[in-house]
């Protein structure tokens, strides 16, 4: 791999790539992300290499290994190209038959997806409802690549918004098409990332400023981020390279969760490859620029996904929240200058700058532009990773893609957010997926997990599920998160062990809102909206709790027969 020293050979380096790829050659893709490796697409991998080599088809058949493609539910999947033929679950006996179809342009029909509905066979991945009620800008990207071939990524036009932008030689221009794309970060809070880009641009500081990209996903069920990272990380290279360009910022720090080996193991390689290529250090594409970035693993503490709290991880310190001001902008990491965006956000960066800020808002909503990913998980029949437009609705997800309910129990609600999100019911399904919209129903967007529930499932269960989460990862900085948090799991206890009182309700409320009002970080204030939220649209079961000792999903067993013993 020679280094390449200018713009005009990295654009010569890219026309040669795209000159010397096949055309037409039949490609069979196999997504190997963390969920297929689970259902065993390494197995299916070793089968189709050997049967590639022992029927001497490695040549007019090509075999490109992925991330995941979304379809978790369906994993070990295949996908032909360029037919577009999807295989869902694959066992290893079907490899031989799916290569012999791929090498006679055929397709072996007993294998294909199955509409529910029709029974009847459907071949090409887009007619899949999963995959054609979505709008994928992130993911579809992740189809396309291996995430540990640099050369893939480029003949697919990766690093082209980087080499655009330094031909400009406008970084002020880079802030202001963000600006204009009005894309928000999409880690949960939806601050403007142009904004926010502008602010750390302004700051003059000799000493040098930091970008951050926050890899850190402590949501249960949410893996959004891990997915885009093993897929695809080189475009969040490529990402925090333009946004170090348009800002001045001199380092970088991928922050990760130690818990997610194999994106860290392809971000290491993709890093190492960018680096070899010229692409990444010092002074790039011999334009002078230069950046670098560093991994940083993490330990898992769910309160290092706030940023102030990151921020100290980083440094070595105890991840605790910081007071703000100062702002990160002003004073973060080693007192500089610091911008921190998640991995989505980073991801759609060289999206901007390929299709232009215009074109880019035209997707989404008036205020929420682009798309977001969703993993969409719980009692739902088609589980994956869901990429949509801003200000889709909740019932467009959940019932057109998701395919509704896994049985014949219908679906009660959604936990948007995570544990800091809220659950929101079925009737309120037509809401439109944006940051305000959920804030006023009394949840978030968070990174993006969706966790179905349906009639099987106790509210009052899942409040005390998640403020038991929150209590155990509560930093223990403010006396309200650390004691309330703990005080509400109790409270909530006592309900479903048959010791609540319609006290405890009032109660309950009022703890949840002094929590809210009272706690310093993001994740503190958020942490009621489990409990506010069941409470405002399932008070019923609560009362059924108390009042008549009765769970409609009959999980709280303890509520009759057991001694009570209030707290």
């Amino acid at each position: 791999m020679r280094k390449l020293t200018s713009i005009d050979e990295f654009v010569g380096f890219y026309d040669r790539l795209v000159t010397d790829r096949p055309v037409g050659v039949p490609t069979i893709v196999i997504p190997a992300g963390t969920c297929g490796q689970a259902s065993g697409a390494n197995d299916v991998i070793r089968v189709a290499k050997r049967e590639l080599l022992s029927k001497e088809l490695s040549d007019s058949i090509h075999l490109r290994i992925t991330g995941c493609h979304g379809f978790c539910e369906m994993e070990p999947s295949i996908l032909i190209e360029p037919r577009g033929t999807f295989y869902p679950k694959v066992k290893l006996k079907d490899m031989p038959r799916i290569i012999d179809a791929v090498s006679n342009d055929d397709v072996v029909e007993d294998l294909l997806w199955l509409d529910p509905e029709t029974g009847k066979p459907v071949e090409r991945q887009q007619d899949i409802p999963f995959f054609r009620q979505q709008v994928r800008t992130i993911i579809s990207r992740s189809e396309k690549v291996d995430p540990i071939r640099i050369f893939n990524y480029i003949e697919n036009g990766g690093y082209q918004g980087l080499a655009s932008v330094l031909n400009r030689g406008n970084p002020g221009w880079v802030v202001e098409e963000v600006k204009a794309s009005e894309l928000r970060g999409r880690g949960g809070a939806g601050f403007p990332t142009g904004l926010k880009w502008e602010m750390l641009a302004a700051q003059r500081n000799g000493n040098g400023k930091f970008l951050v990209c926050n890899a850190h996903e402590g949501d249960p069920g949410a893996y959004m981020d891990r997915s885009v990272l093993e897929g695809n990380p080189h475009s969040i290279i490529e990402g925090m390279l333009i946004g170090s360009y348009a800002t001045g910022a001199t380092g970088g720090v991928v922050y990760v969760g130690d818990e997610y080996p194999l994106a860290i193991k392809h971000l290491i390689i993709a890093l190492r490859q960018a680096r070899e290529l010229g692409l990444l250090g010092e002074n790039i594409l011999g334009t002078g620029f230069s950046f670098d970035i560093n991994v940083v693993k993490g330990a898992g503490a769910f309160v290092c996904g706030e940023e102030t709290a990151l921020m100290r991880s980083v440094e070595g310190k105890m991840g605790e929240p910081r007071q703000r001001p100062p702002f990160p902008t002003e004073k973060g990491i080693e007192g500089k200058p610091t911008v921190i965006n998640n991995v989505e956000t980073w991801a759609n960066i060289p999206v901007i700058m390929e299709i232009g800020a215009k074109k880019y808002k035209q997707i989404g909503t008036k205020g929420n532009s682009g798309t977001k990913i969703f993993s969409l998980v719980g009692k739902i029949k088609n589980t994956g990773l869901v990429e949509v437009p801003m200000g889709t609705t909740i019932s467009e997800i959940v019932y057109e893609i998701g395919g509704g309910s896994i049985d014949k129990a219908a679906i009660k609600a959604v936990q948007t957010g995570g544990p800091s999100g809220g659950c929101i019911p079925a009737s309120m399904f037509d809401l439109p997926i944006d940051y305000d919209s959920l804030t006023q129903a009394g949840s978030i967007m968070g990174s993006g997990g969706m966790v179905v529930m349906d009639e099987g499932t106790c509210m009052v269960d899942i409040a005390k599920y998640y403020m038991n989460f929150l209590k155990s990862e509560s930093c223990g900085k403010c006396y309200t998160c650390r004691k309330g948090t703990q005080r509400m799991y109790e409270i909530l206890e006592d309900i479903t062990e048959g010791c609540g009182t319609l006290e405890h309700l009032d109660l309950l409320e009022e703890l949840a809102h002094v929590v809210a009002d009272t706690t310093m970080c993001g994740l503190g204030q958020t942490a009621s909206n489990s409990v506010l939220s069941t409470l405002r649209y399932f008070h019923e079961e609560y009362t059924e709790h108390i009042i008549d000792k009765r769970c409609r999903a009959g999980l709280c067993k303890d509520l009759v027969g057991a001694p009570c013993q209030s707290r």
